[in-house]
């Protein structure tokens, strides 16, 4: 079986030779300073002046993790309403987004801050089921819930920050889960273009930049691992559904979620663009992962880590189809795009947001023959994040994030010549802290590990832009500390501290500090 092109398998090999050449330092000192490793490519100079004038720097957000206000003004129940009061001990805390950090009545606050910082943009999710209560256009829209975007999209406007709005991030009405299972049936592209022609006739004159989903990975994968798809929330239409099957639901999740993108893109295209004037793309979310030793099977390894969980969505919406890794190794579970499918899908991005954390090793794995086939062994790949018992970086507080700051360089040059150098945005880039009760605010506030995080992830942003990659913006996650899915309030992602024991008033940590200098010089 034929897995490596060669002209890939060249690159890789390039890439993997110039890795070897800092690894030594990182992997000698896992708390190594990474701005002295921008030092050594004459990158760990950087402010705003650094950057094209028209570079774009943002931070980002979405609706179940920052509005609140679950039941206000008409709004209907997403899977993550129902899911957090049925099964709260999924949540690392018990708790659920019902409040979040109130962004839905305090979202003049936020942007006062964003103002305040220097910010040119942000990134922000409409909640599906505020505007659609049951999912369907047909079934009514709630005119309250439209007046609320539209009031932050002018709130932005007004002090001079550009709206990059994403249609969907997980928070799928409930009803159309009820309905037929979500993302599980072709149903949804129908009524995700429904919704997605909704939002472009209300807000395109005032939006220009347009992100249809946001992590199809993620979706595919963990929301299903974090049983959101439990027994208690089966389609009424399909009770067969109930039985959740790993060996193809992540791949028909992953096939529909491509399709009403395609479909959300070619509306947006034939009815809006042209006299909008805006631009519409996805965000997907990617490691980057090197191989485990030098030999040929753990370069082959590293290529297939990619593949099954970037090439998964980049290759269809490049070429129209699978990666021909995934075609091979999946095999008939894997779903096929008719003709006009795979048309509609090729070329269906005016620009690729990526969302790159962190990096693994990747080892091949001859087989797995226990169990039944499923993504998680499909890849025949082994991931860790130790090599000889040397951290591939220093972990932040979530056990799956550890800080890698090239494998954002290598992954951003590895798209410019796999896919015919698009252009992008990075629309998620950060790290966390733990939620410490034992520390005071200004304790909590001084956030040192996130500076260096984003320093030396912005001097390889900055490395790859001189290696001709096409980017055009950055978006830290996030504004401000928030609810952080499965993990619950129990870790911060903000460049803001948001006090939960005290009216969750904001409070700028160091690094929005740093963010403010950085962006004034």
């Amino acid at each position: 079986m034929k897995i490596l092109q060669f002209p890939v398998f060249s690159l890789f090999l390039a890439l993997f030779i110039l890795e070897s050449s800092i690894f030594a330092t990182v992997a000698a000192n896992p708390s190594n300073n990474y701005t002295n490793i921008g030092l050594n490519y004459g990158i760990s100079f950087l402010n705003r002046t650094t950057f094209p004038l028209r570079f774009v720097f943002g931070s980002a957000s979405s609706a179940y993790q920052y509005e609140g206000g679950a039941k206000a003004d008409g709004k209907g129940p997403s899977i993550w309403d129902t899911f957090t009061h049925k099964f709260p001990g999924k949540i690392a805390d018990g708790k659920n987004g019902d409040e979040a950090i109130d962004s839905y009545h305090r979202y003049k606050e936020d942007v006062k801050i964003m103002k305040e910082m220097g910010l040119d943009a942000y990134r922000f999710s409409i909640s599906w089921p505020r505007v659609l209560p049951y999912g369907k256009v047909s079934k009514g829209v709630n005119n309250k819930g439209l007046t609320y975007y539209h009031n932050l999209i002018d709130e932005l406007l007004a002090n001079g920050i550009q709206p990059f709005i994403t249609l969907f991030h997980w928070d799928l009405p409930q009803s159309l889960q009820d309905e037929y299972g979500g993302f599980l049936s072709p149903r949804i592209v129908d009524d995700f273009r429904d919704y997605a022609d909704l939002c472009y006739r209300e807000f395109g004159n005032k939006v220009k930049h347009w992100i249809t989903i946001n992590e199809p990975w993620t979706y595919s994968t963990g929301i299903y691992a974090s049983g959101v798809y439990s027994s208690k929330q089966c389609p009424k239409s399909n009770p067969e559904r109930c039985k959740f099957n790993i060996s193809t639901d992540p791949y028909d999740n992953a096939h529909y979620q491509l399709l009403a993108h395609a479909a959300a893109v070619q509306v947006y295209r034939q009815k809006y663009q042209a006299s909008q004037r805006g631009v519409i793309g996805i965000a997907l979310n990617s490691n980057w992962f090197i191989p485990f030793s030098q030999t040929k099977e753990d370069q082959s390894a590293a290529l297939r880590a990619v593949d099954f969980m970037f090439g998964w969505y980049m290759d269809p919406i490049t070429y129209g189809d699978y990666p021909q890794t995934m075609r091979s190794l999946v095999g008939s579970r894997l779903p096929k795009f008719s003709r006009e499918q795979s048309s509609m899908l090729k070329g269906s991005f005016d620009f690729l947001g990526l969302n790159y954390y962190t990096s693994s090793y990747a080892a091949n794995a001859p087989s797995f023959k226990n169990g039944e086939p499923n993504y998680g062994t499909d890849s025949l790949v082994n991931m860790t994040t130790e090599r000889n018992g040397i951290p591939i970086g220093p972990r932040a507080a979530s056990n799956w994030l550890y800080i890698y700051p090239r494998g954002i360089f290598d992954l951003l040059v590895y798209i410019k010549r796999r896919y015919k150098n698009p252009i992008i945005y990075i629309t998620e880039n950060g790290c966390d802290e733990s939620n410490d009760a034992g520390l005071s605010r200004e304790e909590a506030l001084a956030d040192g590990m996130r500076i260096h995080y984003y320093h030396s992830h912005l001097a390889f942003v900055q490395l790859a832009r001189r290696n001709a990659v096409k980017l055009r913006g950055y978006f830290a996650w996030s504004l401000l500390d928030n609810f952080e899915w499965g993990a619950g309030y129990t870790v911060r992602f903000g460049i803001n501290y948001v006090d939960y024991n005290d009216g969750l008033k904001r409070y700028p940590k160091h690094s929005a500090k740093w963010f403010k200098t950085f962006l004034h010089k």
